[in-house]
């Protein structure tokens, strides 16, 4: 049985109209119409909500919709991209922050045959992760207006 018939049954099955169970979940009346007919899927968030509300378990709102099974995976898969994406940028960012940061730390020094020593290299691998930071970021912020 897919999702949409399963919240049908289940709010008809408990006499709740479509305005009192959207009351319940503070969604619109409109919202539930969507759901019960297929037109739209609730996040992962509110199945459990509605799982609470009727008192069964997540596995028979779920497993039995195969669209809605897939929806919960996909919604899962992007929240783990999205993730991973913040986590790169913020290493990133940080990486540079730290290779100039080492830079100024060491310093630099002349020996006695007059040969400057610095650790000059740090300062084109700091820009490199910040400039890699600061497109990760930018890709990851398109990525999220786009939803």
């Amino acid at each position: 049985m897919d999702f949409g018939m399963q919240i049908k049954k289940l709010r008809s099955s408990h006499k709740l109209t479509q305005e009192q169970l959207a009351l319940k979940l503070n969604v619109s009346r409109q919202t539930i119409s969507s759901w019960e007919n297929n037109r739209n899927l609730p996040d992962l968030e509110m199945v459990v909500q509605i799982a609470k509300i009727f008192e069964i378990s997540l596995d028979q709102l779920i497993l039995g919709d195969p669209t809605m099974t897939s929806k919960l995976m996909k919604d899962g898969s992007d929240m783990r991209k999205a993730r991973i994406s913040l986590i790169t940028t913020i290493v990133l960012l940080l990486g540079g922050v730290i290779c100039f940061g080492l830079f100024m730390m060491i310093g630099s020094t002349v020996d006695s045959s007059g040969i400057l020593h610095e650790p000059f290299f740090l300062v084109p691998i700091g820009y490199l992760f910040l400039l890699m930071g600061i497109i990760s970021g930018v890709v990851y912020l398109i990525q999220r207006i786009r939803k």
